[in-house]
């Protein structure tokens, strides 16, 4: 199941309020070793039954997301100037490398000894916000979360290892990329990946503007995988957010897609189709279905 949270602030003397943090957190629900078949929702109101859409389309594209990835890096040509680039002024990603150990407790964990899910990702993201700070040397703010995904439960116990590096670094902005791993002390000879997520950060000056960031160099091998990884999903986030700036007059059925883009066209979808549902003149002409002669083109999503 998906559940929808949304963050709002507020100032109990002037009364105002605004919203912090937007978020969507999928649930499964267990049974001893079972997963336990879930009743269907109905959604009521028309809001209802858009958000009721688009979290069919959400979840559609996180069983996706792997594979989207692998394609764009495949198929696109992801912007890498590190040849260009004045060596001396780029800051190695080993330099940024944190790794962290926390003992699960009891008030770590709720009534089934299963540590706090908010728990861990609190603990990631102080790893995190240390490996931002050996870049930018100052204190980094924390603006996204691209995916915080649990691979697997921890128990009171265990002892949590929490990695962070510093993945890419672009003009004013950086990806943390944090992994988890849990292991029992002297039960088990192999860690356990229980977590990851990918963080991105800013660094803010007194006018509260993103400051410009050092240059990261990458280790051979598995440190380059992760920076390109880090480029395609800055360019899908920066695609995703163009389509949600236009303005609703404004509003293309689609953006104006070159052909190396057509691979990951699905994966914006999701937001595309929350202003789309605000239209009167457009009409859903892809099924997977139907004939051949009806395929959807660019302009028609």
């Amino acid at each position: 199941m998906e559940v929808g949270i949304q963050v709002a602030s507020e100032d109990l003397c002037s009364e105002k309020q605004w919203n912090v943090c937007k978020a969507f957190a999928t649930f499964v629900a267990h049974r001893e070793l079972s997963k336990v078949k879930l009743k269907q929702t109905t959604p009521q109101t028309e809001e209802e039954k858009t958000e009721h859409s688009v979290a069919a389309e959400r979840r559609r594209m996180r069983l996706l997301y792997a594979d989207t990835i692998k394609d764009l890096l495949a198929n696109c040509v992801i912007q890498d100037d590190l040849e260009s680039r004045d060596c001396s002024c780029m800051v190695p990603a080993e330099r940024t490398r944190v790794e962290s150990v926390e003992l699960v407790l009891p008030p770590h964990a709720n009534h089934q000894g299963n540590t706090f899910g908010g728990q861990i990702m609190a603990w990631m993201e102080n790893v995190a916000t240390i490996a931002a700070s050996r870049l930018c040397r100052a204190h980094p703010t924390l603006k996204t979360i691209e995916m915080f995904h649990f691979r697997g439960p921890s128990q009171v116990g265990d002892r949590l290892v929490l990695k962070a590096i510093v993945n890419n670094a672009f003009k004013h902005s950086m990806e943390v990329g944090v992994c988890v791993e849990a292991y029992r002390q002297g039960a088990e000879t192999q860690r356990r990946h229980i977590n990851s997520a990918f963080m991105t950060f800013v660094v803010l000056d007194a006018d509260d503007q993103p400051r410009t960031l050092p240059w990261i160099r990458p280790q051979p091998g598995d440190g380059e995988r992760r920076y390109r990884e880090a480029s395609a999903r800055k360019k899908i986030r920066l695609d995703r957010k163009y389509i949600v700036s236009c303005k609703q007059t404004e509003m293309p059925i689609s953006v104006p897609w070159d052909p190396s883009n057509q691979v990951y066209l699905s994966y914006n979808n999701v937001s595309s189709l929350k202003m789309l549902v605000t239209k009167d003149n457009w009409v859903l002409s892809s099924e997977i279905n139907q004939d051949l002669d009806e395929t959807v083109k660019p302009t028609q999503l």
